[in-house]
């Protein structure tokens, strides 16, 4: 027998280490000599703290587990009887069983630091077959899955991969982008938390493939336990010899800035500067880290690598709809019953994300708007839920897919007090280069103030739309040049807002 309690920090938010504590301690007290393995998550973040326990037909859940009701749980286990909290097998979970796991298939199975764990799951086959194939080879395989980048812009990898494999000059660079800042995401963190060596088994493979001598893997500094099993991960694998011969891979921290999201200014924080944006071109690819041809991919970009190299670009792009092909982890947060990670082909639509995996609001109140992309992204409303989570089908709704997070509304959420919120996150993170992006989104916070005050509304609103059309137009990044996604959606869907008094 052995028990399994998630090490993540959504886990461990609601006590999944006192959970743990007590397991142990009680299982000393009664002599019982059963391993206790500290997993990542699921993704089920419902049910935290989940603990598994592995049977003959499986591994048996137990959700919502506190610690004072371990001996009693422990009871029930060792004994074989019923639980109050038992929910069967996991992987028949309907939440769970409907997804098409792909990036996540270890995640919340194996011990995140056991590399036997990790090969014994299918870890290093990808490495396994990209060691059997050219570099030019290695990069056909990622152009024919028409794997894009998972970070929030959607840029064929492929693309991306040849032009640095092509790139002259004897040092290049792999940096892997952690900066995960978008609000309800968390799927990089679950990654970088639950399985590292696939990461870093595809930093390897992408290295292989470009050329590169030397990888870097950008964290955001709210991340310690993400930092921390990534570092003892690299160490593990340096031991092993698959890192530190011919590539090696290290951590850099940053402090939080929401722009070095942003590969330039990512890559301006990493060379020990202001986190600042750059102007392109020059591209990463041709002039990127120190000056050098850098291929800089997000952490599910990334983490894809080894399972298209393993079974094959053509199966990866199989998936999934259009031009957007592939599995996409989709984070659900806010207002919804069931939040969590689910991974899904491309193609769902919001519609059946939010109600057949999220079971609806957690308000029991009817969904009123839906923000797609994080804090850049748009606000769309019920009758747009039918959209499906591609990247074309959200460019033609007016909104991005982004890093897939999906935040969900109900019915007393005040849309003008949303939009003002995006110009104020825009005010407070801009790294102050451009001018439109710096003062263009202090200035909107002031009009909508008026607006909400019932200061000439329609006057001060069309004066919104036009620092919207200057942000989307002169800005430098995609910080101002997306603000207006949110703005503007808000103004077109739910106008009624924005004419009516604050309350």
């Amino acid at each position: 027998m052995k028990l399994f309690v998630p090490a993540d920090a959504a886990a461990q938010s609601v006590g999944a280490d006192e959970v743990a504590e007590a397991l142990q301690s009680a299982l000393k007290a009664r002599g019982l000599d059963v391993p206790l393995i500290r997993t990542g998550s699921r993704g089920l973040t419902w049910l935290e703290p989940l603990v598994e326990v592995n049977t003959a037909s499986g591994r048996q859940g137990f959700a919502n587990v506190s610690a004072l009701e371990v001996p009693g749980l422990l009871d029930a286990i060792v004994g074989g009887e019923p639980h109050p909290s038992a929910i069967g097998l996991v992987e028949s979970l309907p939440a769970l069983a409907r997804q098409r796991r792909l990036t996540f298939s270890r995640v919340g199975v194996i011990d995140p630091l056991s590399l036997e764990d990790f090969r014994a799951h299918g870890g290093l086959r990808g490495w396994a077959r990209a060691m059997e194939l050219a570099p030019e080879a290695i990069v056909q395989e990622v152009t024919t899955s028409l794997l894009r980048g998972r970070g929030g812009a959607g840029f064929p990898a492929g693309i991306k991969w040849k032009t640095v494999a092509e790139a002259k000059g004897a040092r290049k660079y792999i940096v892997c982008n952690a900066d995960e800042g978008d609000s309800g995401t968390f799927a990089d963190r679950m990654v970088m938390e639950g399985d590292p060596f696939m990461l870093l088994e595809g930093m390897r493979i992408a290295a292989r493939a470009v050329g590169a001598s030397h990888g870097f893997i950008y964290v955001r500094s709210e991340y310690p336990r993400a930092v921390s099993v990534l570092e003892r991960a690299i160490a593990v694998l340096r031991e092993s010899r698959f890192l530190g011969t011919g590539f090696d891979v290290e951590v850099r921290v940053g402090a939080g800035a929401y722009v070095c999201g942003e590969e330039t200014s990512l890559l301006e924080s990493l060379e020990g500067k202001r986190g600042q944006v750059r102007a392109k071109p020059p591209l990463p690819a041709h002039e990127g880290l120190f000056g050098k041809p850098t291929v800089v991919n997000n952490v599910l970009t990334l983490a894809a690598v080894p399972w298209i190299l393993e079974h094959g670009g053509a199966a990866y792009a199989a998936l999934g709809v259009g031009r957007s092909r592939g599995t996409m982890p989709i984070q659900l947060a806010g207002n919804v019953k069931h939040g969590g990670l689910f991974e899904l082909p491309l193609g769902v639509t919001l519609r059946e994300l939010i109600f057949d995996f999220g079971g609806g609001t957690a308000s029991a109140r009817p969904v009123r708007a839906v923000q797609v992309g994080g804090p850049l992204g748009a606000y769309f409303p019920e009758k747009l839920l039918d959209t499906p989570l591609d990247y074309e089908a959200m460019a033609k709704a007016g909104g991005i897919l982004g890093h897939a997070g999906v935040v969900v509304f109900d019915d007393t959420v005040n849309l003008a007090k949303q939009a003002r919120f995006a110009f104020e996150f825009c005010a407070l993170e801009s790294c102050g280069k451009c001018t439109p992006c710096r003062i263009g989104s202090t200035r909107g916070v002031e009009v909508l103030d008026q607006v909400a005050a019932g200061v000439e509304p329609e006057k001060n609103l069309a004066l919104v739309k036009d620092l919207c059309t200057v942000l989307t137009d002169a800005s430098l990044c995609a910080l101002g040049g997306l603000t207006p996604l949110p703005v503007l959606s808000a103004l077109e869907h739910f106008h009624e807002d924005f004419t009516r008094r604050s309350r």
